[in-house]
């Protein structure tokens, strides 16, 4: 991976980019399920403020268009969604009373 997988004006978010910038769900959901809630809430105390910036950002190109380091921002961004629910209500990585269910998608929608 490069150096800088951001835009310049997230340079604050870059420590958290060569992880949790991931194109699919169940990278996501690995990347979660493999992390400490420390690394979590770390990770959601720097990235949840910056995500009307983020999408502000990512909103200047067309969808099916998104620079190389608008994506992974959007990346990014979901991967904060991703987390969220984690440190707001679980306080853990799995889902409380959610059974073992799990979700396997055979198609990501894009990007």
């Amino acid at each position: 991976m490069p150096d800088t997988l951001l835009p310049a004006e997230f340079s604050d978010l870059q420590p958290f980019a060569e992880t949790w910038c991931l194109a699919t769900e169940p990278e996501r959901w690995a990347q979660r399920m493999a992390s400490t809630m420390p690394q979590m809430q770390e990770f959601y105390d720097a990235g949840f403020p910056r995500i009307q910036d983020a999408l502000a950002y990512c909103d200047k190109f067309p969808l099916d268009d998104l620079t190389d380091d608008a994506r992974n921002l959007l990346h990014l961004v979901h991967s904060i969604t991703m987390v969220a629910m984690c440190v707001e209500i679980w306080h853990q990585p799995k889902v409380i009373n959610g059974a073992d269910a799990e979700i396997h998608r055979i198609g990501e929608p894009p990007p």
